[in-house]
Parts: C-alpha cells; structure tokens; sequence
C-alpha cells in the first residue's frame, strides 16, 4: 500500500461538525510541516478560523471566496451572485488544486454549493481527476451526490442528534464561527 497517494476526503451530512474535522485535519497536518490551503465556498463573514489559521502561517492560507449561504436567514443575495461567486472561486480552487504548491487542500463548503446547483458537479468530478496523485483533497458540506461519495476514499457523514439550535440557542462564537 502507498501512503503518499493523494486522498479525496468527503465530510458530508445534515450534523454539525463538517468544518471542524477539516480543520482538525488541516492541524494535524501542521505538525508535519504540511503546506495546507483552505477555500471556503458559501462563507463570506468572520469566523474564528480566519485570526486562528493566520497563527499557522506559514504552513496554512484561508481563502473566502462566497457570498454566504444560499437562502439562509432571510439573505437578499440572488442565486445569480451565488453561482458567480462559486464560480470564482472554483476557478482559484482549481487554479491552486493544478499549482503543486500544496499538500492539502480544503473545499470548505463545495459539497453544498453542488448540492444547490451554484456549481456543477461535473466540475467538480473532473477537478478530482485531474489533481496532482499526491495531493490529499478535502470536500465538505450537505448532501454529498453519490457519484461524489463514490469517487471520494475516504466519506463521514456528520448525522445530528441534538442541536441547541432546537432549544433557541443561536450560534455561538468559538463553537459555531
């Protein structure tokens, strides 16, 4: 067996968590002195990773590359500036994924903005085919489409089981974002 091959990693599903295990990933890596991109699809507000991730630098670089979340919380932004912003972003994503510049990648949100149709899934499938072999993959985000989970080596779906959000509690900072 090679352990040098380049994984395709899917964190999938409707609990929370998807975020995390790629950044806990993205950490791990750090202590091998891996070099790790982050490019998060959907996400265009502060979050906790962007000061945490810059304490990782050299080794770690985070991209933005949304408009939030489509239909989320009453969001005014039409699907057309989603599918822009997916659009550019993949294309970065993509630019970055043929570099050979890194040892991991992260595509923080993509699953989801396949699953909304802001980005094709095509793209996608072919972005994966065309990686360099030893670079290790990561895709998160809801509904992963089973051709996705099929290519992919390695898939874990998040499953919620209990969330505070069912009791009124909102997100909340150092946890959530």
């Amino acid at each position: 067996m090679n352990s040098e091959k380049g994984l395709v990693i899917v964190y999938t599903g409707e609990g929370k968590g998807k975020t995390t295990a790629a950044l806990g990933l993205v950490l791990r890596a750090v202590g091998y002195k891996k070099k790790c991109l982050i490019v998060q699809f959907g996400k265009a507000w502060f979050t906790g990773e962007l000061v945490g991730i810059k304490k990782l630098f050299p080794y770690v670089k985070i991209i933005q590359g949304g408009k939030g979340f489509l239909n989320i919380l009453g969001s005014k932004v039409s699907k057309k500036d989603h599918i822009k912003a997916a659009s550019e972003a993949f294309e970065l994503l993509k630019k970055e994924v043929l570099s050979d510049k890194w040892d991991i990648i992260v595509a923080d949100e993509v699953v989801g903005a396949v699953a909304s149709d802001t980005l094709s899934l095509t793209k996608l499938l072919q972005l994966i085919d065309s990686k360099q072999n030893r670079l290790d993959l990561v895709l998160t985000g809801h509904h992963a489409h089973v051709k996705l989970i099929k290519r992919a080596d390695l898939v874990t779906e998040m499953r919620e089981v209990k969330h505070p959000f069912q009791k009124g509690i909102l997100a909340k900072k150092g946890i959530d974002f």
